[in-house]
């Protein structure tokens, strides 16, 4: 049986300016995702792992890892605490690389459901190496990625709600991926430069068009959004971020003019 894969990737030619990936129907029966590569492709499992192995019969090395913290805990509570070693994070960080290809994959796909889960599952990763990774570096090799699957996060539970013309759970949802970017920026002291924050820019500008979008539904106002935008104002105002608060008032004299 020849292992060439020329076969598989004939009449798939690569294209360097977009994403190109499919699902197929694997020799196990199961559906698989195929994400092209210049020079090949990547070949994933729909759930699970996306290379389907089971490291020390666990789903993956997260659970694995937050079943030794938990076990650990339990049985030294006066030792110091669970900690992550640089071959941890390792571990862990080419495992968090796979899970972005294949959320990556469903965007395209527009598998938004599939999208959010490996998103959310990563953002638990970077809380967890957050907490228990050994050393600052390792913490950040993690945390900086943050804010894009945070934005990613945002946009795949939200896009099939603006669908659906919900407006008022979409608003919900990117509010609270803005409100997520920005603790993160505090977080690391960079508050004053959110204005250079591409997925901050991007979650802001959708939610602008959400927002209009609701106002020309004639379905109602989100009170919740209102609050949280006048929630931003007032601190805006308090740090002296008049840009910002100008434009807080037009999204919110947007919101609650008469459609």
């Amino acid at each position: 049986m020849s292992k060439d894969i020329s076969k598989i990737l004939k009449g798939w030619d690569f294209d360097a300016d977009e994403v190109s990936v499919r699902v197929v129907h694997g020799d196990d029966g199961r559906e698989k995702i195929q994400l092209r590569l210049d020079m090949g492709l990547l070949q994933m499992e729909m759930d699970g792992r996306p290379d389907g192995q089971r490291p020390e019969g666990y789903e993956s090395w997260l659970e694995y890892y937050q079943g030794k913290q938990r076990q650990h805990d339990e049985q030294n509570l006066d030792d110091p605490p669970f900690e992550l070693d640089d071959g941890d994070c390792s571990r862990l960080w080419r495992e968090a690389v796979q899970y972005y290809h294949r959320y990556l994959s469903f965007w395209h796909l527009d598998r938004y459901d599939l999208c959010a889960r490996d998103t959310q599952r990563n953002l638990r990763l970077f809380a967890f190496a957050k907490q228990y990774a050994k050393g600052e570096r390792n913490k950040f090799q993690f945390d900086q990625w943050r804010p894009y699957v945070t934005m990613m996060s945002a946009r795949a539970v939200a896009t099939p709600l603006v669908g659906e013309k919900e407006y008022g759970r979409a608003l919900h949802v990117i509010e609270a991926g803005i409100d997520g970017i920005k603790d993160f920026l505090d977080e690391y002291g960079q508050t004053e430069r959110a204005d250079e924050c591409v997925e901050l820019a991007h979650l802001e500008r959708w939610r602008d068009e959400v927002l209009r979008k609701a106002a020309r539904s004639g379905r109602g106002r989100p009170e919740h959004v209102l609050e949280g935008l006048r929630r931003q104002l007032q601190e805006a105002v308090a740090r002296e971020r008049f840009e910002e608060a100008a434009q807080l008032r037009d999204q919110i004299r947007r919101l609650t003019e008469p459609s």
